[in-house]
């Protein structure tokens, strides 16, 4: 089943949390919080304006992004729980270069 959300909301994968901290202590399941990190999978087109202009997303398919602890709704696609949010949910997109660092 394909999966496409509408206007300025975005389906979200959490990304996993680690298993051990640095310290090499293992985390359990029931002290794990949920991480509120993940990549989109999928956008919709973007908001309108009242006059029926289009606002484009910030965001694509494939960015790593950062949200709010308890952003969106959980969802199951495919026997996969995932999140739909709106676009103002998001905190920010997550780069892992360098260069985008210094910027």
């Amino acid at each position: 089943m394909a999966f496409k959300p509408l206007h300025d909301r975005v389906l979200v994968r959490r990304v996993e949390s680690d298993e051990k901290t640095k310290g090499g202590l293992i985390i359990p399941d029931s002290a794990k919080e949920k991480p509120a990190e993940g990549i989109v999978v999928a956008c919709g087109d973007g908001a309108r304006k009242d006059s029926g202009e289009l606002i484009e997303m910030a965001v694509n398919a494939g960015d790593k992004v950062l949200f709010g602890k308890w952003s969106g709704t959980e969802v199951t696609v495919d026997g996969e729980e995932l999140l739909i949010m709106k676009e103002s949910d998001i905190l920010g997109v997550i780069t892992d270069d360098a260069a985008a660092a210094a910027a």
